[in-house]
């Protein structure tokens, strides 16, 4: 009897121990599920067809030249024979995959997006933009634009990277896929979240100065002179590219790019 007893109670056991993992196993599905539902959601519409770029007839190289003043971010001036401009969100998914640090969402958009250094062919262009930059070929000028929503407050940090000089130490940490997560899941534009913030870009910029400067409201009046200009350059979302008058509305790769900018070297 005991030993009848003594088998009931294994068997109970491991039907006990089965069904736990199951429900383990379940709950891993359903979480991976609503992952992968999440960066769908994110990306559902990143497969867009791009147009062939044409120059823009009312757009005038004038109009370019205007914006490298201090008032904008810029590198460079407009005596550069190429001129760049990009609207961005440091929110949108586009504007991470063109910024060519965030490998995680470039390929959950698909091989088309898949970057080079991890074997696909995109080419990110923010990269290869800063180079030439860099290397006195050509001047740039960042504009920010609402593009999903949840980029406006580190809008304003970059602009008060700028100040500093600490622009593109700034950019490229917030264009990581960690970056992406802080913007759209936590700081969300909420200016009790500036703590958060701050603490994630500590090694890039002093955090009393950051904290300051966001808490000021300093450059929040420059985000909407951004945005009311925008649509002037032919801006129709995020990002959106301007090699001297011609337009790339979209997540194109440098190689899309290459062509026009070869024009002006």
């Amino acid at each position: 009897m005991r030993q009848k007893k003594s088998q009931i109670l294994s068997i109970l056991s491991v039907i006990y121990f089965l069904s736990g993992a199951i429900l383990i196993i379940g709950i891993i599905s359903i979480i991976s599920l609503l992952r992968v539902s999440k960066i769908d959601n994110r990306l559902k519409t990143i497969e867009k067809h791009f147009p062939t770029p044409q120059p823009t007839k009312e757009l005038k190289i004038s109009m370019i030249k205007n914006l490298f003043n201090k008032d904008f971010i810029h590198f460079g001036d407009a005596n550069k024979k190429l001129l760049i401009v990009e609207i961005s969100d440091p929110s949108c998914p586009y504007c991470h995959i063109a910024s060519g640090y965030n490998p995680e969402i470039a390929s959950q958009a698909g091989e088309r997006f898949k970057y080079q250094s991890q074997g696909g062919s995109y080419i990110p262009p923010i990269l290869k933009i800063k180079k030439l930059v860099d290397e006195g070929k050509a001047s740039f000028v960042f504009l920010y634009s609402n593009g999903h929503g949840n980029g406006e407050l580190a809008s304003e940090a970059l602009y008060c990277a700028y100040e500093k000089g600490k622009f593109w130490e700034v950019h490229d940490k917030l264009m990581t896929n960690e970056g992406y997560n802080l913007i759209n899941e936590q700081v969300k534009n909420d200016r009790t979240s500036i703590s958060k913030l701050v603490e994630f870009l500590a090694n890039e910029i002093d955090n009393q100065f950051l904290t300051s400067c966001l808490e000021s409201k300093k450059y929040q009046s420059r985000l909407t002179r951004d945005q009311q200009l925008s649509p002037s350059l032919g801006f129709q979302g995020t990002p959106h590219f301007l090699i001297n008058t011609t337009p790339f509305q979209g997540a194109y790769s440098f190689s899309d790019m290459e062509q026009e900018v070869k024009k002006y070297l």
